[in-house]
Parts: structure tokens; C-alpha cells; sequence
């Protein structure tokens, strides 16, 4: 595959730099950010790598979550982000805004990003185990090594139960993801996903708890925090306003 890449990229901003860092010593610890700003504060904080929000960014450029952002704006956004740091960048791109795993691969690849977040569901209803598992697997074929890949299992956010969560992380395992990412799974069941799905296993931190040691101790080896920070600087905005 073609990237825009240039040969006098660092070696520490490629997907093989990312992946490497999904398998210790220390587990990886990804603030997710929104813009620039919020790129390079986290990259000047020392973070060895950086996370998009998909819902921080769509409200940013004035959309919500749940796939409204069209997609060339939010790529546009990625690449800003990339351009912005000089650590790894991987891209939270929800389902995929519906474009078919060849352009969807190709054409994240061209805004410099090493890895993307992709969740199972869709209008709150649990995409097809085996669609979503092939989906995943047309995207690792069309990156190649280009793309760390974190598969996102919305069962805990359907609904769904453990055993299916399971199911699914390894499904999407044999798939070729390299992470899996149960979102908001409940903290007693967070080791047996960890111990059952096997792997790099992403959790979901905030900045009132569950906290990354939290989660780390449980299992996790990939910490992300979402929309949190974005809400949390937001509210603290709000909070400060009538003050000024």
C-alpha cells in the first residue's frame, strides 16, 4: 500500500513503533485527544502515543457521536492531529462511516495515522459477529502491518453478556485486530476478558474512576479515555464562566 509518509519520518511514529508498545513493559496508556492543542499537550506531557475521540472531535467541528461527522471532515481532523506531533497517532473512526475496508484502510493510512478504533454496533444495535469479524479482517488485508488495529466489543453497551463479549474479542482476535476493546465492561469481569479473549486488551478510564491503575490491575494493557477529557474540560469551562 501507497502512504504519504515521508522517508525522514521518525521510526517511533510507525505502526510497527505503536504496536510494539501494546506489548509492555508498561502498559500503554493513550489520553485521547480532540484537536491539536489537545495533541500536543498530551505529547509534551511525555505519552508515547496518542488517541482520537470520535465523539470529542464531531462536536469540535460541530456534529455529535454516533457516525453524523462526515468523513472526509473527520479524517481531515486525523490528519490535522498527525501533522500536530511527532508520537503515534491512531484514530478512533467509529464503525467506519460506512465506506468498504479497502478505502476505509487506504484512505486512513493517507492522513499519517498508525491505528484506528473500530466498534461493533451500530444505532445501538450489535453488528453481526461474523459481517464485523470479516469487516476486520478486509481492513487488516488492505493495511497490511500499516494499521494497529483495536477492535471495539459494544456488548456491555447493548445489552449484551460476558460470554458473548468473549466470543466476540476472539472472533475479532482470529480476524487479525491486534487489540480488543470491551467498552465499559463492568470491573469484576475485567480479568476474565483479559484471561479469555487473551492478547492486548484495551479499558476505559476516566478522570473520576475507574482510573488507569484500577484497570491496569485488572488486566488491561491498553488504557484510552474517550470522550472523558474532552467532557471534563468542558464542564470545567462551564464552571469557571460565571466567574469571569
Amino acid at each position: 500500500m501507497t502512504t504519504t509518509r515521508g522517508r525522514g519520518q521518525a521510526d517511533r511514529r510507525t505502526a510497527e513503533a505503536f504496536r510494539a508498545l501494546h506489548h509492555g513493559p508498561t502498559p500503554l496508556v493513550l489520553p485521547n485527544a480532540w484537536d491539536p492543542v489537545s495533541a500536543r499537550a498530551i505529547a509534551e506531557a511525555g505519552y508515547p502515543a496518542i488517541a482520537t475521540s470520535s465523539g470529542a472531535v464531531a462536536r469540535v467541528l460541530g456534529y455529535d457521536d454516533g457516525q453524523l461527522t462526515p468523513v472526509a471532515e473527520m479524517l481531515e481532523a486525523v490528519a490535522r492531529i498527525v501533522r500536530a506531533v511527532d508520537v503515534p497517532v491512531t484514530a478512533d473512526m467509529e464503525a467506519g462511516y460506512g465506506l468498504d475496508a479497502k478505502e476505509f484502510a487506504e484512505r486512513l493510512v493517507e492522513t499519517g495515522a498508525v491505528g484506528c478504533n473500530l466498534e461493533d454496533s451500530l444505532d445501538d444495535q450489535l453488528v453481526d459477529v461474523e459481517r464485523q469479524a470479516d469487516y476486520l479482517s478486509a481492513v487488516r488485508a488492505a493495511a497490511g502491518a500499516d494499521l494497529v488495529i483495536n477492535a471495539r466489543v459494544d456488548s456491555f453497551i447493548t445489552n449484551g453478556s460476558v460470554d458473548e463479549a468473549v466470543a466476540r474479542g476472539r472472533a475479532y482476535r482470529r480476524a487479525g485486530a491486534d487489540c480488543v476493546y470491551p467498552i465499559a465492561a463492568p470491573l469484576d469481569v475485567l480479568q476474565r476478558l483479559a484471561t479469555d479473549i487473551g492478547g492486548p486488551l484495551n479499558a476505559h478510564a476516566k478522570p473520576n474512576g475507574p482510573t488507569a491503575a484500577d484497570l491496569i490491575a485488572l488486566g488491561a494493557t491498553r488504557i484510552s479515555y474517550g470522550t472523558s477529557l474532552h467532557n471534563f474540560t468542558t464542564d470545567v469551562l462551564r464552571e469557571l464562566l460565571p466567574e469571569l
